[in-house]
């Protein structure tokens, strides 16, 4: 008498796990040791155009996928980077999405955070120094500053002139404006026009933690009237942080002396 065996089914794969990981504001040696060890064991890194090529040293044995986000220019479209991290996490183990600073903040981490789980892929983020903790370190400024600052606001540009959001703004004691360099003499204004005095501190931090780093310090109303225009370098990452906490930026001469100079000629730009 012949046995006939039925075939056995055939073990599903199960899709690999991506890992939002922070890269911190610039300098390779800024992420965290968990970040620093995703990114030596992934298959495959999906990275910002702001993510430095010593923190892609680090992951010598992973394909590299640029997916940036500049402001400005060509980039690629949120959706088609959803559609990357799961395509990439069916096929591969351990995928990481470098993200500069904190996936958290400002990085439309919500939008691929629902994407992953939608197409029911393990995810997890690892948290970044975001650039407004980095720039008040380089500054040597703290955000907070016992009976002078005791609030602090994180934004991204300003809306129309005399809209809500402009008025709670305006109402924190230390601003850092992200994304800001572009609208950096609308937001000013507005600001004074929210009731900030006109002679409130500013700092402005360029390329935070990379050896291209530089630092300008002004008012509010200088930086109204365009003083920071011929400043800024629009191939490079700035932060504009206001407040009275940041008074004494005013008075260091190396950051006076740099109101005069231009931007360094780059090569992205």
């Amino acid at each position: 008498m012949t046995t006939t065996h039925a075939p056995q089914s055939q073990p599903v794969q199960r899709p690999g796990k991506v890992y939002l990981v922070g890269a911190g504001p610039g300098a390779a040696d800024l992420i965290t040791l968990r970040g620093a060890r995703l990114l030596a064991q992934a298959d495959v890194v999906l990275h910002d155009a702001l993510v430095e090529p010593e923190m892609l040293a680090l992951c010598p044995q992973a394909k590299l996928v640029a997916v940036g986000k500049r402001c400005g220019k060509l980039s690629s479209a949120q959706q088609f980077i959803n559609k990357q991290l799961i395509d990439h996490a069916r096929t591969h183990a351990l995928v990481v999405r470098l993200k500069g600073g904190d996936p958290m903040l400002f990085g439309r981490a919500d939008e691929e955070l629902r994407a992953l789980e939608a197409a029911g892929i393990e995810v997890e983020v690892v948290p970044g120094i975001t650039a407004a903790l980095a720039s008040a370190a380089s500054l040597g400024r703290s955000l907070t500053l016992r009976g002078v600052s005791r609030s602090v606001a994180f934004v991204t540009q300003s809306r129309a002139p005399g809209s809500p959001e402009i008025a709670q703004d305006a109402s924190a004691d230390s601003l850092v404006y992200y994304m800001g360099r572009d609208a950096a003499a609308r937001i000013a204004s507005e600001l004074i026009e929210a009731g900030k005095s006109p002679g409130t501190p500013v700092a402005i931090v360029e390329s935070v933690t990379t050896s291209r780093e530089r630092r300008i310090g002004m008012t509010l109303a200088d930086l109204r009237d365009g003083v920071a225009v011929s400043w800024f370098d629009s191939s490079q990452p700035s932060v504009i942080l206001v407040g009275e906490a940041f008074a004494d930026v005013l008075a260091q001469p190396e950051l006076q002396a740099q109101a005069d100079t231009q931007p360094p000629v780059s090569a992205a730009a």
